[in-house]
């Protein structure tokens, strides 16, 4: 009863992501100083590889004849720490592949391609058969080939298994989504997360640790088990929850892109709700703005993490993606045709909001979270 107290005396204040060590703003901060001091390409407009401006930065596009080329690199941050704790790592090449291939959707892309690059503290020949059976899992659902990779054996360097990636993706020159063609009035489509995916984790494991709780636990919440990729026997624990592999997208929104119920130019806009959860909005359009008004069902792990940590709305909204791992922005004329194409092929798939010109910020049918910046 005293830990009990004590813990609940530490947390009167709240948690949130900074002060578990990530701070986004900062995060900001720093990716625009080092863009702003890259140089521009030295391939010329009009050759393969020259780049191609496109806002947002879910993907890069750089030109390849008729045809763009797009880009994408991430990895799977300190979800990894979880999965090293447990040693289990079934779930975290497909969380790799998602993380990438999921940004190359935002642009209109098809991923075809995928490299991955293992840093160890000493090479675990069993740790990378795991790993390569996830990639290769990870390479079927997302559809594309695994093209090559590098391990890295980094001893002093690096203390625990990191893995990341970068995902190829192509597009006919003239279909990408580039976010030009929202406005106002335009339809929010979003899609269900399988849970909190690959952003966020300082954050998670923070909550776990003040609460006291192990990653063996039962999941003190109830948790849908046809959603969770098990490992362990009897009831779901919290390390199952949170080891769940993130979503890939790929199947429906490139058959949706390529293959829909509507044509493409009629999708403005496509956003993965990644680490800063629904500020990425913002990163699509400069001035429009967005309200949802009817959120996808809050996942239980999310309001756990809310309520152990005493953790804001805004702060959960800005952190995690709350149960809604995708938006796709479509005209309205086609709104419904289109989310109910997609919830034929993922359950769930419901209209959330719309575009909005009332001042570029992401507005909320909760008053307290609103975002005026990414």
């Amino acid at each position: 009863m005293m830990r009990v107290a004590r813990v609940a005396s530490d947390m009167a204040e709240g948690l949130d992501y900074a002060g578990s060590g990530v701070d986004i703003d900062l995060e900001g901060n720093a990716v625009g100083a080092l863009v702003g001091a890259l140089s521009r390409s030295v391939r010329k407009p009009g050759t393969p590889g020259a780049p191609v401006d496109l806002p947002g930065g879910f993907g890069g596009l750089v030109e390849f004849g008729d045809n763009y080329l797009a880009l994408a690199t991430d990895g799977v941050g300190s979800k990894l720490s979880i999965a090293t704790k447990l040693n289990q790592w079934a779930g975290v090449g497909i969380d790799c592949m998602a993380m990438n291939v999921n940004d190359l959707l935002c642009v209109g892309a098809e991923p075809i391609a995928f490299v991955d690059y293992i840093a160890v503290p000493k090479p675990d020949p069993e740790v990378h058969a795991a790993l390569g059976a996830s990639l290769a899992e990870a390479c079927r659902r997302a559809r594309v080939t695994l093209a090559g990779g590098e391990t890295a054996s980094l001893p002093g360097i690096v203390t625990e298994l990191d893995l990341s990636g970068t995902a190829l993706g192509w597009l006919a020159k003239g279909s990408e989504i580039t976010g030009a063609n929202l406005k106002n009035g335009d339809v929010l489509i979003g899609m269900p997360a399988s849970g909190v995916h690959s952003n966020g984790y300082s954050l998670v494991r923070n909550v776990v640790s003040h609460c006291g709780a192990s990653w063996e636990d039962a999941a003190p919440f109830d948790v849908d088990e046809s959603r969770i990729e098990r490992f362990a026997e009897g009831s779901v624990t919290l390390g199952e929850v949170f080891l769940n592999p993130t979503r890939i997208y790929c199947d429906p929104v490139v058959d949706l892109i390529q293959d829909g119920p509507c044509d493409s130019s009629l999708i403005h806009g496509i956003c993965h709700v990644t680490g800063g959860g629904l500020s990425n909005l913002l990163r699509l359009h400069d001035s429009l703005g967005w309200h949802i008004d009817s959120p996808l069902p809050i996942l239980p792990e999310f309001n756990w993490i809310q309520q152990e940590g005493n953790v804001t709305d805004r702060e959960m909204h800005r952190t995690f993606n709350m149960g809604c791992g995708m938006i796709i922005a479509v005209d309205s004329s086609v709104a419904d045709e289109v989310c109910s194409w997609l919830a034929q092929r993922m359950e769930g798939c419901a209209i959330i909001g719309q575009v909005v010109d009332n001042g570029h910020k992401v507005t909320h049918s909760n008053p307290d979270v609103v975002f005026e910046h990414y």
